[in-house]
């Protein structure tokens, strides 16, 4: 198994992540694995296809409503990434990511954001270096081990399958309560 940190991060019990979460003003997403199950459809034109979870895409349009930024984090350079989140009113979009941490600096700078204002959900590889650069690095059930080590919390649901909804919800209630 291919190690890329040098410790577990230690994960935040419910109570402490609920906490942290309202103080945050922007939540970062991965695609594929996050709001995708990570499953990809080819058509026989080799149309690519991906399904998006709509309770998500509600959750996401519920945060938005209650003054969380979002944005989309990318490695990937589909457009239909593009497509989904203008369909969510997602107005920061970064698909074709190499380097996701650069990306999040960019959209940081533009919104006068700290970083632990910050929080990421991500599922693989790409996401490790940005879930340990921002206040909150979450990851889904179903994600790598090595996203799992990293996150400070894991979703009960996998990836398109309710974890963004799932942490949506929390966030929504975490400000509602704190105001």
């Amino acid at each position: 198994m291919l190690k890329i940190g040098a410790e577990m991060t230690e994960k935040l019990n419910v109570q402490d992540f609920k906490a942290r979460l309202s103080g945050i003003k922007l939540l970062s997403l991965d695609v594929d694995g996050v709001m995708t199950d990570g499953g990809l459809y080819y058509s026989d034109d080799g149309t690519q296809f991906r399904k998006f979870n709509v309770k998500d895409g509600l959750g996401i349009k519920l945060a938005i409503q209650a003054g969380l930024h979002m944005c989309i984090i990318s490695a990937s350079k589909q457009v239909s990434s593009l497509t989904r989140a203008e369909h969510l009113g997602i107005q920061h979009v970064r698909i074709g990511a190499d380097d996701k941490v650069r990306a999040l600096v960019e959209i940081r700078a533009e919104l006068g954001l700290e970083l632990n204002e910050i929080a990421h959900i991500g599922d693989d590889l790409t996401d490790v270096a940005l879930m340990a650069h921002v206040g909150l690095g979450i990851t889904v059930a179903d994600a790598v081990d090595e996203a799992l080590d990293a996150a400070h919390y894991v979703t009960q649901k996998g990836g398109g399958k309710g974890a963004v909804r799932e942490l949506c919800d929390l966030i929504v209630q975490a400000k509602a309560s704190n105001v």
